[in-house]
């Protein structure tokens, strides 16, 4: 699995500090794990109807049968795999990043926090959700963890633009 940037933006010094490759290796090891179901349930929801609530979905299912790790982890492998492929179809997918970022007390930790910033800095401003998860995930960081999101810098969101009406 790649990242948007690759491994030199996961390990390159920049605005944010390079992670060691072994927590990058076991972030990617872990994501590895649920991306197949993940895949399905994205799959089977794309030729469904979309105003299903999220639990009645391939992808609610999916999401409600994993304990907090492992639902951290879809969050970061939905997060990675529609910045990587934000010019498909990802709504099904970004979908699924705005419930997971929706939910308290998932236990995120710094080590996810700074890998998904990176990556939603390397996607760039095509991908408007980029920072719907890594942000919500930030606030969720154990008080001791606050004290290393000080070092990040402030990463702009820019705001979501609005359909136009008249086309």
């Amino acid at each position: 699995m790649t990242s948007v940037a690759g491994w030199a933006a996961a390990s390159t010094p920049g605005a944010f500090p390079p992670l060691p490759r072994a927590v990058a290796q076991s972030l990617y090891r872990r994501m590895r794990a649920v991306a197949p179901a993940a895949v399905g349930a994205i799959e089977r929801d794309r030729a469904t109807d979309p105003e299903h609530s999220f639990s009645d979905t391939a992808c609610g299912r999916l999401a409600g049968s994993l304990d907090d790790a492992g639902l951290r982890a879809l969050g970061m492998w939905t997060h990675h795999w529609c910045m990587r492929f934000y010019d498909d179809d990802t709504r099904v997918g970004r979908r699924m990043v705005r419930e997971i970022a929706a939910r308290p007390g998932l236990g995120w930790t710094a080590d996810e926090v700074h890998w998904m910033l990176r990556e939603s800095v390397s996607a760039g401003p095509a991908a408007a959700d980029r920072f719907t998860l890594p942000r919500a995930a930030a606030a969720q960081l154990a008080p001791a963890d606050e004290s290393t999101s000080a070092k990040w810098p402030e990463v702009e969101v820019p705001r979501q633009r609005r359909p136009d009406p008249f086309h």
